[in-house]
Formats: structure tokens, sequence, C-alpha cells
């Protein structure tokens, strides 16, 4: 039978790689109705693992009730409306966005409390932000701002667009390696400026200090000690020279990625009249390397028991060995257009020999990619490797530019059942 191969929204079919291609297309939510095992799915297939995706978003959630601090997941990561709504039926506050139209599809997927953490400065995003804020009555919202040469540009957009709007929020962003004030008194300055800008009104101060984490304890409570010292001081200006209004209450304060959290959260809680906005979002799927290495160094920090693991790694992509053209190498059929590598090469971490599901031996390492290959190699005389048709699961390291790769990817459970399917809009 011929099927319709017309990519359809809200649908899975063959237009997606990881799709079986002579299976008709289906409805997101009818997946688990086909009960696909991930054995039988065609290779290269990005998947989520249910257990360990659930665990990590209530963790995550009870971590930020536990220190204090309100949840705002940086939606970038994924881009999954079905990811974003699941954050937010657990408690997330809101959602952070890196831009207008990422605030755009986490509005339609749910989201009614949103950062922007970055800069926003042309007049067709003003517009689209305005346009948002009306169709959406009671969103709350702020970006931010770092300079008056942006304030300047905005001010002037507003002439254009903002007759009869309510000024929007925005946060200072401090910064040392990114985008960000570099200096108390140009900080301040901006503070000033923003109590009589027309279209702006100051709502708080943002940060992001993920450019600089080590993963060693000392350098980066010094580190953190150091920011704190930074923010206390404008705020206590901030506060003295009364240029925060009335309204704009509680003063929001941000910052937070996903490698350093732990110290990032008390510095954002502490005094009254204060939200702290945690934004770290890789959490939700963590990784196996990158990411990995930091919760490890938090994990000793906060003391938790080798009983009661933190994050765990639930994204995968499965791959298949074409070739083995001489010992100790095989090539599979994923490369860098189906995982990350931005942050190191993936880890072999599953096999699959028939139907046993396996941990990849110690020594198995992926060495490179290319564009559709990945080479997998291994010491030939301390060992067997992967043979021709076989299956290896490959997880990332950094799960930010993994999900970029993919429309869809398969939800499994440890029996490794499809038992639910996620999708991603990053195009």
């Amino acid at each position: 039978m011929d099927h319709d191969d017309t990519p359809r929204a809200g649908w899975l079919g063959p237009w997606l790689k990881g799709f079986p291609a002579l299976q008709p297309p289906l409805p997101l939510a009818d997946v688990a109705q086909r009960r696909w095992t991930l054995h039988e799915l065609p290779t290269p297939l990005a998947v989520v693992r249910q257990q360990a995706l659930a665990h990590n978003i209530a963790w995550m959630q009870d971590f930020a009730t536990q220190h204090g601090v309100q949840l705002a997941p940086h939606g970038k990561t994924t881009m999954s409306p079905q990811l974003f709504r699941r954050q937010l039926d657990a408690g997330a506050w809101g959602l952070t966005f890196a831009n207008v139209h990422q605030l755009r599809l986490g509005l339609a997927a749910g989201a009614r409390r949103a950062l922007i953490a970055n800069q926003l400065v042309g007049a067709a995003e003003l517009a689209e932000l305005l346009d948002l804020r009306r169709r959406h009555p009671g969103l709350e919202l702020a970006f931010f701002v770092d300079s008056q040469a942006q304030l300047d540009l905005l001010a002037a957009h507003w002439a254009d667009l903002g007759q009869g709007e309510a000024r929007i929020d925005v946060l200072i962003e401090l910064g040392t390696s990114r985008c960000g004030v570099r200096e108390h008194g140009p900080a301040l300055a901006l503070a000033r400026a923003l109590k009589t800008h027309p279209a702006l009104r100051l709502r708080g101060i943002g940060f992001y200090e993920g450019l600089q984490v080590r993963g060693e304890s000392e350098p980066d409570r010094a580190l953190m000690q150091h920011w704190q010292a930074r923010i206390e001081a404008l705020l206590g200006d901030i506060e003295a020279k009364g240029l925060l209004d009335a309204d704009a209450r509680p003063l929001w304060l941000s910052g937070g990625g996903s490698a350093l959290f732990d110290l990032v959260a008390p510095m954002l809680t502490g005094k009254p009249g204060r939200l702290g906005l945690l934004r770290s979002g890789c959490y939700v799927c963590h990784d196996h390397e990158h990411y990995g290495r930091y919760m490890h160094t938090m994990d000793e920090r906060m003391g938790t028991p080798l009983s009661a693991p933190s994050l765990q790694p639930a994204l995968e992509v499965w791959a298949q060995v074409l070739s083995c053209p001489e010992p100790g190498l095989a090539l599979l059929n994923a490369g860098r257009r189906d995982v990350s590598f931005d942050a190191g090469w993936p880890l072999p971490v599953w096999h699959l020999r028939g139907a046993e599901r396996a941990k990849a031996p110690a020594g198995w390492r992926v060495t490179g990619l290319n564009d559709q290959h990945a080479y997998l190699r291994w010491d030939p005389s301390a060992g067997d490797g992967p043979a021709v048709g076989e299956r290896v699961a490959l997880g990332p390291s950094h799960p930010c530019t993994t999900f970029d790769k993919w429309a869809w990817m398969a939800v499994v459970d440890e029996d490794d059942r499809v038992v639910d399917a996620i999708t991603t809009q990053f195009a």
C-alpha cells in the first residue's frame, strides 16, 4: 500500500528520519498503540528514556523548591512542546528563551511566564513581542538589556510601535565573557536611564556564569562569591537611589546554567522582595559526559548518596554497524548530522546483540565523526567489538545540539518499548 509522505503538523511519518518508512503516518498521540520496540525501528534513531526523563523533571523541580527558587528552564535546550508541557505541569514557574521566535512557540505550548535571556534590538522583534503580549493577556515577561545603545534603539522603535502600550520589563544583564555589562558604573547608569525610559521598565538583574565554570569546588565557590558581591553592590545602589518602580515587585534575579546550579540557587534567594529564577535547561535529559562531570562534582558538594542518584542521562542516539574494515574499527551509521560533537565525542553506552541490551564495554570509544559515520574503536587484543549489523547506542556529550538535529524522538521504557514520542521545533 502506498502511503502519503507529505509532512503534516502534529503527525509523524516517513518524512522523518528514524520513522519506519513502510508504516503509515500517525498522530503523535497514537505512537504507543503501534507497540514498536526500539530494536525494530530504523537507524539512526534518537531516543529518550522515559524513566530517566520523569526522574530528572521531578528531581530538578524538587531541588528548586528546597532552595526557595523558581524554575524557569531554558527552552532552547529541547524546543519541544511536549517537554515544555511536562516541565510546566511539574511546577516550573515559566520558561526561558533566547529570542522572540522561541517565545512564540513556548506560549503556544502553554507558558504564561517567560524570560528572554538575551538582548532584543530590532524593530521586527519588538513588534512581534508586542503582538504576543496583546494576544496573551496577563503574560509576565522580561528580556535582557546591557547597553545605552540598546536602550536608544528600542526607544526609537517604540516611537513607531508602542503608542498606548505598557512598558516592557527588562533585566540588566551583568556579564564577563558573553553579553552583559562589564562594570558597576555603566550598569548603574543603565538603571538610571531605565527609570525614565519610554518603553522599558527595570525589573531586576540577570547573569550567566556557565562559561567560567571549572568543575572544581574551590574555584567555583570563589567564582560565585565574586558574582554575589557584584550583584549585591548593584542591587544595593539601585535600591538606595530608588531606581526600581514601586510596582515592579518582586525584583527578579535570574542566573544558573546547568553546570553550577547548586551554588547559584542560594544566591537568588535570602532577601525579601526577590524572586529567584533558575534558568538551567539541560537537566531535562542531562548527558553522558559534559554535564555528567559537573553533576558529579555537584553531587559531592551536596552530599548526594549513591543510592539516591541526582540527574540521569536520558538521551541516546542508536546506530548500526555498517562495516568493520580493519581490526579494532567499526563504522556506524550515525554522524555529525545525528549526534552532538561540540563538547566531545559521544560515548558508546549500550550494545545490542540479538534482543539482549547490555552496557557497551569500557574499552569502546568514538574517536571521530563524519556527516553520516561514527568511528568506533577498541583494542582488538583486549576483546571483540560489534559485528556488522549490530546496534550500538551513543550517549551525547552536551544534549542541546543533538535535539536540534531531530524533528522527533521516540520515548522508550526500560524494556525498550516505544511508549510515547516528542517533537522539536527548531525550524
